[in-house]
């Protein structure tokens, strides 16, 4: 004969349906209340496992509160491969050119305006 042999016949506790509301209203006010913790309280006060508390909730369609985010990964963040293309390359080159070329063109009008402002400013 075993030793690990289970006894015939003994099952866990079973809980009726107005048991299970009473307890999963218990959850709600709690966290109506306290914002958080109705399955840690309830828990304790009925002595049922938070596991079973979490299925009856999603059962009667409550949502159990979430759990925290995961911890954010450590190292570089994943970000957009590097565009190592002609077509990219040439396109940022052409941009950066046509930039340079239009603050040339507002410097010397910048010059042109101060020129501009001093020989008024002299005339005072």
């Amino acid at each position: 004969m075993s030793t690990n042999a289970k006894k015939a016949g003994v099952r866990g506790k079973r809980y009726t349906p107005a048991e299970k509301q009473n307890i999963v209203s218990f959850v709600e006010e709690y966290n109506a209340t306290n914002g958080r913790g109705g399955q840690s309280a309830a828990s304790k006060k009925f002595g049922i496992s938070q596991l079973t508390i979490s299925s009856w909730l999603k059962s009667s369609g409550e949502a159990a509160p979430a759990a925290a985010a995961a911890p954010a990964k450590r190292g570089r963040k994943a970000g957009k491969a590097a565009a190592t293309t002609k077509g990219s390359m040439n396109a940022k080159l052409s941009e950066l050119l046509s930039i340079g070329n239009e603050i040339e063109k507002t410097e010397k009008s910048l010059e042109a305006l101060k020129a501009k402002f001093n020989s008024i400013k002299a005339s005072l």
